[in-house]
């Protein structure tokens, strides 16, 4: 995995020597799990009770760039003290593919946060979709006319004063002439020096590259073919590419599209930064093989001092079996009416406490409207450039971004009752546990932590409810997991199903966090 650290201290009574000891607590753990540090984003004397650190934005907007996996801190409070500031940001984060660690604490300060940001998250996506529901509306009623709609033009086209698509003469034989090379045979890395012999560069004034002649050679607007969501209009605009050209060369790119790579990811492996080895604190990350007997690949957790041979002798554990045992515990939990109920107390509780960010947040939403209603102005006496255009797409993305955080922080003062909590925590029990995101969805939102040993396993939740034990006969005799000889990774020469290691697993629930 690749990562960045964020370090901050606050301005009561805290020096410089706190960022370094942050550093380098940070910089073991990371080492420690092998995490490649790319960078560091440092704050200076500000609180974490406000998001106005710079870094700090930084670090979030530089997410986007899909560069690192993991943001690393030195204890959970350094990346936020604002429960819903946390909510928020690590929702985005999530979305950009980077998960937030503590390199020095696993069980949070605080039981159900994980319950409640997945709750706010919730919220947050219905009002995102409401609004989006407005706008598609009126987008609708452009694409039944054929008119651009936003976002990437093709190369080859322009839009004219009435959003109407054109053909811009000039480039247009240029992509004609990219279609009719793939059909004769040229490499893509020959087209792309064609096309850069010819000057030709993207919309957004890039330079041609092998992914962007892909997109090109695959776009159906090339053929007239005019598609908003649901509207699918055949010879909506004005085509480039005949449609027996097109149709030819998508059978060739069909067929001398390249055997996918073994594909090992941190969404297929469900439990990464979740599972750690018992014995040496280590994470225990995904690893595969393939069988020298029937060239089968077998899947499996592997712990990182194991793997870089510092002294650790924790086996590895297969891959299904130990997401397959998470998930029934987790059905456990789901369809436990009164641990639901009461987690359903929790949360209302923990939704009435006060906010105290709310005056800010109002404060610059009403200085992103009048800067709306400026441009706006702006516009209408006739000043419109492109760079208009992208300023005020972006003071309205803030505009969205308040509006959710505000009503995020007014539900301190929730306008919901414990029924419908109740039913928004029933709902998990409808997710289909072979679906991928829904496995996903379910581990993310209850699980903080799992120690795997050799004679126990050890869960954490995201609630406190004592602990639970199950001996290895109990597990055996019951459907909470119909293998249990399927811990060990595949060997030289040897039947991976054959390998056998009995454990007794204790269940502990108790406070978990991030």
């Amino acid at each position: 995995m690749t990562g960045v650290i964020y370090a901050r201290y606050s301005s009561d009574n805290q020096r410089e020597e706190s960022i370094e000891g942050q550093l380098r607590e940070c910089k073991e753990f990371a080492e420690k799990n092998d995490i490649t540090i790319l960078g560091t984003y440092i704050d200076r004397a500000l609180s974490a009770k406000t998001d106005n650190r710079p870094d700090f934005q930084r670090m979030i907007k530089d997410s986007e760039k899909n560069m690192f996996d993991v943001v690393i801190v030195w204890k959970l409070d350094r990346f936020a003290r604002n429960r819903y500031d946390s909510a928020h940001y690590k929702s985005i984060l999530k979305r950009n593919g980077v998960k937030v660690v503590s390199a020095t604490e696993i069980i949070s300060q605080g039981a159900e946060g994980i319950l409640l940001e997945s709750l706010l998250e919730g919220y947050a996506e219905y009002y995102s979709a409401e609004l989006s529901e407005k706008v598609i509306r009126g987008m609708k009623e452009n694409a039944l006319k054929c008119k651009y709609n936003g976002g990437t033009l093709p190369i080859g086209y322009v839009i004219d004063e009435n959003k109407n698509f054109r053909i811009d003469t000039l480039v247009a034989p240029v992509v004609l002439d990219a279609f009719k090379r793939y059909d004769e045979g040229y490499t893509m890395k020959e087209i792309v020096d064609y096309l850069k012999l010819k000057g030709v560069r993207t919309k957004k004034n890039g330079e041609i590259s092998i992914n962007s002649l892909t997109r090109m050679l695959h776009n159906r607007k090339y053929i007239g073919e005019y598609k908003y969501r649901d509207v699918v209009v055949p010879d909506g605009i004005p085509a480039i590419v005949p449609k027996d050209l097109f149709d030819r060369v998508q059978e060739k790119l069909a067929k001398n599209k390249k055997a996918p790579a073994r594909h090992k990811s941190e969404d297929d492996y469900l439990l990464t930064t979740k599972l750690y080895c018992g014995k040496c604190k280590s994470f225990m990350v995904g690893e595969s093989g393939t069988s020298h007997k029937n060239n089968k690949v077998h899947r499996y957790y592997k712990c990182v001092g194991v793997k870089y041979h510092r002294g650790c002798d924790k086996k590895t554990v297969k891959k299904d079996w130990i997401e397959n045992l998470v998930i029934k515990v987790i059905k456990d939990i789901i369809f436990d009416d009164n641990l639901i109920n009461d987690l359903a107390d929790t949360l209302i509780e923990a939704l009435g406490k006060e906010s105290t960010v709310l005056p800010l947040l109002k404060k610059q939403l009403s200085d992103v409207e009048k800067s709306i209603d400026n441009m706006l102005n702006a516009i209408q006496q006739g000043i419109f450039t492109q760079s208009t255009k992208e300023r005020l797409e972006e003071l309205e993305q803030q505009k969205s971004d308040l509006s959710v955080r505000i009503m995020q922080e007014e539900m301190v003062k929730p306008p919901i009752d414990k029924y419908k909590i109740v039913f928004w925590l029933t709902r998990f029990r409808k997710l289909e546990t072979t679906n991928l995101e829904h496995r996903k969805r379910l581990i993310d939102s209850f699980i903080n932590a799992i120690y795997l040993f050799d004679d126990r396993i050890i869960f954490t939740f995201n609630y406190k409810d004592g602990s639970r034990t199950i001996t290895f006969d109990e597990i055996e005799n019951s459907d909470l997991c119909s293998d249990l000889t399927s811990l060990g990774a595949p060997k030289l020469n040897a039947d991976f199903d054959t390998l056998i290691s009995k454990s007794v697993f204790v269940f502990i629930f108790g406070y978990i966090s991030r």
